[in-house]
């Protein structure tokens, strides 16, 4: 049940899964965005049906993690795509790591050794991406980024301190253009810088008459491609790598140590049949290849399927379609790697690797924690060997984990 705001002054004990941080009114516990353990803080708040929502009206005693935000989008717009540059550095990995035990003892009911987090090499413009809302106001585009406070507010976005220097030019001259955008009141586009190559992805839209102007004022952009109000994608203009090359993690020095830890762990373990799970363009396959191993790579996307095929070439075999409609037909296997996307892996593929014969190793790598948990609670055949956290986005609440399972039990 829910009621009027109230104020009350509390201390931030810690801070959750998804950052914000976490005060208890009589036994409720309120979470409080932008704070820091160790902060005293008048704020108001709103009971939901099991916690409360807080926010800050004035920081009475800050606490000693807190930093000066370096973007100004961060206090004055309250974007919300970063959520901890108030937080010393050290202060956000070991909040991480928090979040990854608690995730753990909370929804998976396990307690796991779980490894410090593997810091990124770079604090600040680390990410080849960047994704924008653009909405049509006043006949120009209002381009930038949502608030965390008023998610359907858009603000105008000049610089992005997390982004690559190559990633904020490119979304420079894509303002620049806009007046050549298609015909519509809202679109989305993403930026990214991969090897040098720009790719830019836009959708929404129902004509777009204005494209050779568009494409003449934006000559950087190596791949673009459209995907229209009718769910049609036009590719505009086509790189050498047909597209994959915009399906890179967003935070290339992280994902390479992370395929390097992954690749380790493989290698120390007998046998060479390995199953490579939600795939993608094969860069982890590639690797194991290499390594004297022979990949089974599943992947759902045609086009990364036929990009990891033609890195792969017949040292390994590719296999298009659902994970959990094909891992049943591959298994049994020597070892087995899953990197889902953030909803983490269907049911039905937790099944099969549960009751059909089990691999030695499975090897789960995971964006979200919480999803992570809840997997692993559906494996009662297998224990946690090791849970090793990478930091892929810095001054945000997102952790990457390489979670590495053997059959067994955990208790």
């Amino acid at each position: 049940m829910t009621g009027a705001p109230k104020r009350a002054t509390v201390t931030i004990e810690r801070l959750a899964n998804g950052g914000a941080g976490v005060a208890r009114i009589d036994g409720l516990a309120v979470f409080v965005p932008r704070t820091a353990p160790g902060d005293v803080v008048e704020i108001t708040y709103r009971v939901r049906r099991r916690h409360a929502d807080g926010e800050v009206r004035r920081v009475l005693t800050p606490s000693a993690d807190r930093v000066a935000p370096r973007c100004p989008h961060y206090t004055d717009d309250d974007c919300g795509a970063c959520q901890l540059q108030h937080l010393d550095y050290a202060v956000q990995l070991s909040a991480k790591r928090r979040m990854v035990v608690d995730a753990f003892e909370r929804i998976a009911r396990r307690t796991v050794p779980v490894a410090d987090v593997v810091p990124s090499p770079e604090q600040w413009a680390y990410r080849n991406k960047l994704t924008l809302t653009m909405r049509r106001h006043n006949n120009d585009w209002v381009m930038g980024l949502r608030s965390w406070k008023s998610p359907d507010t858009v603000f105008d976005l000049q610089r992005c301190d997390i982004s690559s220097a190559e990633v904020v030019e490119a979304w420079h001259a894509l303002r620049s253009a806009r007046q050549w955008l298609p015909e519509g009141n809202s679109m989305r586009g993403s930026i990214r810088v991969v090897d040098g190559r720009t790719h830019l992805w836009l959708s929404g839209g129902a004509r777009w008459d204005t494209l050779q102007p568009f494409l003449t004022a934006c000559p950087q952009f190596n791949d673009v491609r459209w995907l229209d109000d009718n769910e049609r994608t036009h590719v505009l203009r086509e790189d050498a790598d047909g597209g994959a090359g915009a399906f890179e993690q967003v935070n290339s020095a992280v994902a390479g140590a992370i395929r390097d830890h992954v690749l380790s762990v493989i290698r120390a373990t007998p046998g060479t049949r390995v199953v490579d799970a939600y795939g993608g363009r094969g860069d982890l396959s590639v690797r194991m290849v290499e390594a004297g191993r022979t990949p089974v790579l599943i992947e759902l996307d045609r086009d990364l399927a036929a990009a990891a095929q033609t890195a792969i070439g017949g040292r390994g075999e590719v296999l298009c379609g659902r994970v959990e409609e094909i891992l049943h037909s591959v298994l049994p296997a020597d070892a087995v790697v899953l990197n889902p996307p953030r909803t983490g892996a269907d049911h039905a593929a937790m099944r099969a690797l549960e009751v059909l014969p089990r691999a030695p190793l499975l090897i789960y790598v995971s964006c979200d924690p919480a999803t992570l948990a809840r997997d692993v609670s559906r494996l009662p055949g297998y224990r946690v060997q090791s849970v090793l956290p990478f930091d892929m986005f810095p001054q945000t609440a997102h952790v990457e984990v390489v979670c590495v399972l053997t059959p067994g039990s955990d208790s």
